[in-house]
């Protein structure tokens, strides 16, 4: 077993153990059946389900009480959160909203050293905004660096980014989150830790920048923000933070001497075809960039269509692994990590409490098989058997997860890892009526 370093175990020491009968086949069965005493097992959720979205579907009070996880959360601090609830007074979540407004800024002032609007000619500028030369904290200070003919290294609302060649974050941070007797994320209880190496990061800074105040034509942001599906208890936030950073752009003296143009979209999710007639739409409407999509699946529909027309993709929170080597033609970025980082720090959790026996459910879409295959590997790798640590797919668009549960209830793991979004209440349900979780 990987021996969490001092912060994790720090961080992971709170971690709630949901005491429930034991069901399903192994040694228990014999203590089961002399009556003796219930097993300890610990249910976790990521991301998708580790909000207070997910509470909302319950009623009865302490129905997810012990329900741990990992989020990608940053601690985004009282003025940044203030600011987002200026705009949105109805916020209740806030996680990718720092990731959100960092695209944005970032997008902005690879424009500005490039001196063009078009991606093909911005984008190799991309990466080089994250790391070295001038540290910079918002844009107003990075374009006074820029102006002076400097080289800008941005430490957004996220923290220092540090993308690798790729376009991606070298380094990330996680909140461990849990759940209290009312089905809601216990913020005061919430611990920050930081996963990756900022020593990944890449060492090209990119093309010379053209001529400090060089000026050209308006840079067009669009957006594929999930308002409808899976995700949509991210658009909000997403919304919110897309406007604040245009704003701020716009009135530190926009880009190339122009006000940003802002152009947003509903991205839906995998199962529609929302995502393709907003992309056409946003091109259409002469976006440079596009901020997403925030599913994983969503982004691998539309890469294609967007880069191929030039235009640069930058995903708040599209972290499946599979678009680190994808073919995006230099194109596409993120602000988030790859699943590999979050992976770990899953592991680590589950890890930390001293699971012997793991049980992942996860859907069947590039987020939920990606997360679920690394955790996995991450956990034999820390010193589990490798049957040890079994994974169910299931398709979220089922009518029940009857199979599943029952599945996982035979399996009679020490964890029960369930990687979803908002199905994740009927597979709590089924778990709960089976024994496992608080109302059992």
């Amino acid at each position: 077993m990987r021996t969490p370093t001092p912060l994790r175990a720090a961080a992971l020491a709170a971690a709630a153990l949901l005491t429930v009968t034991a069901c399903g086949g192994g040694d228990d069965d014999a203590a089961e059946s002399a009556g003796s005493a219930e097993k300890q097992v610990n249910v976790y959720g990521a991301d998708g389900n580790m909000n207070n979205g997910l509470g909302e579907d319950f009623t009865e009070p302490g129905v997810l009480a012990g329900m741990r996880g990992t989020v990608l959360l940053t601690d985004l601090g009282t003025e940044f959160r203030d600011r987002l609830l200026a705009i949105d007074p109805g916020l209740t979540n806030f996680n990718t909203a720092g990731e959100t407004y960092d695209a944005v800024v970032i997008t902005a002032l690879a424009a500005q050293l490039a001196g063009s609007n078009q991606a093909t000619t911005f984008a190799p500028y991309v990466n080089g905004v994250t790391f070295g030369g001038e540290v910079c904290t918002d844009f107003a200070s990075c374009s006074a660096v820029v102006s002076a003919g400097g080289n800008p290294d941005y430490d957004g609302v996220v923290g220092p980014l540090a993308f690798t060649d790729v376009g991606e974050p070298s380094q990330a941070s996680f909140a461990i989150e849990s759940f209290t007797e009312e089905n809601g994320i216990d913020e005061a209880a919430r611990e920050f830790q930081l996963v990756g190496d900022p020593a990944d990061a890449s060492t090209d800074e990119g093309p010379a920048p053209a001529a400090p105040g060089t000026t050209g034509e308006p840079l067009v942001i669009g957006s594929l923000t999930p308002q409808t599906g899976t995700l949509s208890y991210q658009g909000p936030q997403q919304l919110a933070a897309l406007q604040l950073a245009v704003d701020d752009v716009n009135a530190a003296g926009g880009v190339l001497g122009q006000p940003v143009q802002l152009v947003t979209g509903d991205s839906g999710d995998a199962s529609t075809d929302i995502a393709t007639q907003t992309a056409d739409r946003l091109l259409q409407a002469g976006a440079n960039a596009i901020v997403g999509a925030s599913s994983s699946g969503v982004s691998l529909t539309v890469i294609d269509k967007i880069t191929g027309a030039g235009v640069m993709m930058i995903s708040p929170a599209s972290t499946s692994d599979e678009l680190t080597d994808y073919d995006d033609k230099g194109l596409f970025f993120r602000t988030v990590p790859p699943d590999t980082l979050q992976a770990r720090a899953l592991a680590d959790l589950i890890g930390a409490d001293g699971n012997n026996t793991v049980g992942i459910l996860a859907l069947n879409d590039p987020y939920g098989v990606g997360l679920a295959e690394n955790t996995r590997a991450n956990l034999i790798g820390d010193g589990l058997a490798e049957d040890a640590v079994v994974s169910i797919v299931y398709d979220p668009q089922a009518a029940n997860y009857d199979s599943e549960v029952q599945r996982m209830v035979d399996l009679n793991p020490d964890g029960i890892l369930v990687i979803g979004f908002e199905e994740t209440s009927r597979i709590i349900e089924g778990l709960n009526a089976q024994g496992i979780g608080p109302q059992r």
